[in-house]
């Protein structure tokens, strides 16, 4: 099992505990539909100008399996994508479309259960003239996405991995999650408040 693989076992919370804020997108980037399953995989990422799509149309024929397509566009006047493009993408392997913009069809895209995580939803799509490089860096969510990053999403959010840290964060997230799976609701509890008392008392709070 490769080190990206591995990433789908764990939370963007944990991840982002060890990363930080930087890593995390904006909140504006959602899961569009309910109970979207958490998904793991290598950036394929994508530039489209406002009001263009063409080079997400064209990355679902080119990205590997196993792949999240990672759009950095910020348009929300015009679809990047519909149903066919998502459910082509779903066909050929493609794990999710983390995008800075919008798309359409969400019936379908829900029906076929393809996770999307983006700014929403918009019934009219963009044109298809713009022609730029794929797997260029671009910020998607206010985060730098180099292709090759470990792009972790769920409900909670979208964090990105590093392709030069993945082993390192892996390796703290196995940590982080078994030290949380061996304490009890109890034990956190006690230290949980001895920490919070401790910060209260030396900044002089009585009560």
């Amino acid at each position: 099992m490769s080190t990206t693989t591995e990433f789908q076992d764990v939370p963007t919370t944990t991840v982002a505990d060890i990363l930080g804020r930087g890593q995390v997108m904006d909140i504006t980037i959602r899961p569009l539909w309910p109970s979207t399953p958490r998904v793991a995989g290598p950036a394929f990422t994508v530039q489209c100008p406002p009001g263009d799509n063409l080079m997400l149309h064209a990355a679902i024929h080119r990205a590997e399996p196993g792949s999240i397509i990672v759009v950095q566009s910020g348009d929300l006047d015009y679809a990047l994508a519909g149903g066919n493009v998502c459910a082509v993408a779903q066909r050929r392997g493609v794990r999710a479309f983390v995008a800075d913009g919008l798309i359409r069809d969400l019936a379908e895209v829900r029906e076929a259960g393809f996770p999307v995580f983006a700014r929403g939803v918009i019934p009219f799509p963009g044109t298809k003239k713009a022609v730029l490089p794929l797997n260029a860096p671009v910020h998607c969510g206010g985060v730098r996405v180099e292709a090759g990053d470990v792009v972790v999403a769920d409900e909670e959010g979208v964090v990105v991995v590093p392709a030069t840290r993945q082993e390192e964060v892996l390796l703290a997230a196995r940590t982080k999650l078994a030290k949380e799976a061996a304490e009890s609701l109890d034990d956190w509890e006690a230290a949980h408040r001895t920490r919070i008392d401790k910060i209260l008392a030396e900044s002089g709070f009585e009560g």
